[in-house]
């Protein structure tokens, strides 16, 4: 058995051959072809894979920047120019209530214990919630098997198990700061619910700064331990990958600057319902 082979181009062969050998040529050739186009499916999946690990590090740390630097900008300018934000502009104002209230405890008592009282159960509601969800993901994350289909189809970012644990615990982390804070806030409340009612701290200038400050403080935990609600929800998107989570840093940070500044007509109304300080 022979096989001839004829020389038509400088590139062209032609195979002369049996029926049996001609199948075997075409067997292996399309082995061969079939085994280039696994490796190069490989290659590109390969590929992809990489770009998907690539978002999350890009687009996480510039979501993160992008809330982190705005809340810099706010804190700069609650020192610096407190009438400017909501929270500084607040901050005057539970001062001046004070002032008012502790000018004579015994007849405004009742109204300063309900107002105090308000706010601790706010607090509580808060600190309640984020205890609860603080439980239920860790309940989840306990439960979770390893790997879920149905979940890697919609997620199009990282997924391997680390950066997934990264996300939940990032997630719990904030549930547990909210609820630090807003516990911190109830036992401020508390503290100046009985210091506001003493009759012994009437016309007792530094008694009644202490108050204030006390009262300050409180609410000042109840805007982190809130910040840390806001906080989660570009948390939890990032569990559907980095784009909406840096979608969502984005948004909100828009939206919490109408939300944390004021306008001028809030400043005058403020000011002119405020007394002068003794």
């Amino acid at each position: 058995m022979a096989v001839h082979i004829v020389l038509n181009a400088p590139t062209t062969f032609s195979f002369f051959c049996t029926p049996a050998v001609s199948a075997t040529f075409a067997d292996l050739f399309s082995s061969l072809t079939s085994i280039h186009g696994d490796v190069f499916l490989e290659r590109e999946r390969e590929r992809g894979q990489m770009k998907e690990k690539e978002l999350d590090y890009i687009l996480v740390p510039a979501g993160l920047m992008v809330f982190g630097l705005y809340h810099v900008w706010l804190l700069f300018n609650i020192v610096r120019n407190p009438r400017r934000t909501v929270v500084g502009l607040n901050a005057e104002s539970r001062h001046q209530w004070v002032l008012s209230v502790m000018a004579d405890p015994v007849k405004n008592g009742v109204l300063t214990v309900q107002t105090i009282r308000n706010n601790i159960m706010a607090s509580a509601l808060l600190a309640t919630a984020a205890i609860t969800l603080s439980s239920l993901i860790s309940v989840f994350v306990s439960n979770a098997s390893s790997g879920s289909s149905a979940a890697s189809e919609i997620v199009y970012g990282n997924q391997t198990a680390f950066v997934v644990s990264i996300k939940y615990f990032a997630l719990l982390l904030c549930f547990l700061v909210a609820f630090l804070c807003n516990v911190q806030s109830v036992r401020y409340y508390a503290h100046v619910s009985f210091l506001a009612t003493l009759p012994t701290s009437q016309d007792k200038r530094d008694s009644i700064e202490y108050v204030a400050r006390n009262l300050n403080r409180g609410s000042y935990f109840w805007s982190v331990g809130l910040r840390a609600f806001y906080m989660s929800f570009p948390l939890f998107l990032w569990i559907f990958g980095p784009i909406p989570m840096f979608a969502c840093c984005c948004i909100m940070s828009f939206v919490l600057y109408f939300l944390d500044t004021t306008t001028s007509f809030t400043r005058n109304l403020h000011a002119r319902s405020m007394k002068e300080e003794i």
